[in-house]
């Protein structure tokens, strides 16, 4: 009975979004515990990955945010095409509001960050820091506040933040590709190739996808071009359409057996590896500093501008209607928890700055101000949950 209890709470968002707090607190802690000599030796011990001729020597941090995100990206890209072909962005009416709102949610945290890093200190290269959203903390925050809440405003929140991360994926290909190596570039280009070609084979072994996968990520690892890329990119070619009448589509299956392994093993190491921050010779110069006011208010306040003011630009002009059953309030609600920037946020902001000093200020700021989006959307929705639901627009 014990068994089966576990297995049910691990199912849900709310777990996952517990274990990944649980990471994140737990890193933070070692790096500022007696053991923090042993922590930083950890996330910086570089390690060899030798396959065959293949072979690459990076520390455990560079390791996971270059190889066990890559998998996680693979996820987010199966996500986009169900939703694309099947789910919300299949329909263009209730693909307008989360699309308008993710825009604003992308671009009005950059401009707040912007605002503190023009000038002589400043570091106005880390814009996109603030721009994305942790789909998996944001949702399991929104299946704690409100259990109860009409679904059209979970799918609301769970398309922004895909489009969101769409956009996240696209800054990372523009901006953090320095210098690429066209022959390890064909050989990634080719190996996806053969995976799309492979879509037509519909008895296709599910091992070779993995197989051309792997072969495809050993590739752009070399190439230059963020591994998060070749996720995405693999993901568009699975077939969605099940091989016989009965069957589970491929997409669905890569998607549900991907899940337990993306929401408690590979989020909770990412954040485990990138969230540890130091306050020892933290002063409140670094408190204080362009970054961690640009990326912290850029989360809390920028998301929150964005997402609601654009949101409610679309419903005002007509150009898209409010989630049904949705209030005002749980609108807003949502736009807070669209700060929780956390995984993605450190992510890119790793990208950005690389091992600058700066890495603490940006740390300290995704920290803060995920964790104030988290707490104020929680207090909004848990408030909003007794109010009467006023007729739709």
């Amino acid at each position: 009975m014990a068994r089966r209890i576990t297995l049910s709470f691990l199912k849900t968002e709310a777990a996952s979004g517990v274990i990944l707090g649980f990471a994140a607190l737990l890193a933070v802690v070692l790096a500022n515990s007696p053991w923090s000599t042993q922590y930083f030796a950890f996330i910086t011990h570089p390690f060899t990955l030798q396959i065959g001729d293949f072979h690459e020597t990076e520390s455990t941090l560079k390791w996971v945010k270059d190889g066990l995100m890559a998998v996680f990206f693979f996820f987010v890209g199966l996500e986009i095409k169900f939703e694309i072909l099947r789910g919300e962005l299949s329909n263009p009416r209730r693909l307008a509001l989360p699309i308008v709102a993710a825009l604003g949610g992308m671009i009005a945290p950059a401009l707040i960050y912007l605002a503190f890093n023009l000038g002589a200190h400043g570091a106005p290269a880390g814009w996109p820091t603030p721009v994305a959203t942790d789909i998996a903390f944001a949702l399991a925050v929104l299946a704690i506040a409100a259990p109860n809440l009409t679904p059209s405003l979970r799918t609301f929140l769970l398309t922004l933040a895909i489009v969101d991360d769409l956009g996240a994926v696209g800054l990372i290909a523009v901006l953090f590709t320095d210098q690429l190596h066209i022959w390890n570039l064909v050989g990634a280009a080719s190996a996806i190739a053969i995976m799309a070609l492979m879509s037509r084979w519909r008895t296709a072994p599910y091992v070779f996808y993995a197989v051309l996968f792997v072969i495809a990520w050993g590739f752009t690892l070399k190439s230059g071009v963020n591994t998060s890329i070749v996720g995405v990119a693999a993901a568009m070619t699975i077939p969605i359409e099940p091989r016989r009448t009965g069957q589970v589509g491929m997409l669905k299956y890569f998607a549900d057996s991907l899940h337990p392994y993306v929401a408690f093993l590979i989020l909770p190491a990412f954040a485990f590896v990138a969230a540890g921050f130091s306050f020892r010779g933290l002063s409140l110069h670094d408190v204080f500093s362009p970054v961690t006011l640009g990326v912290a208010l850029g989360l809390f306040l920028g998301k929150q501008i964005g997402v609601f003011g654009a949101a409610s630009l679309a419903i005002g002009v007509k150009l898209a209607r409010r989630p049904t059953g949705a209030k005002w309030i749980d609108i807003y609600g949502v736009s807070l928890l669209c700060g929780i920037g956390f995984t993605m946020s450190l992510y890119i902001g790793a990208l950005a700055f690389g091992p600058d000093a700066a890495q603490s200020q940006v740390r300290l700021g995704v920290v803060a101000g995920s964790l104030v989006s988290a707490l104020a959307g929680l207090a909004v929705l848990t408030w909003s949950q007794g109010r009467v639901v006023p007729e739709e627009d």
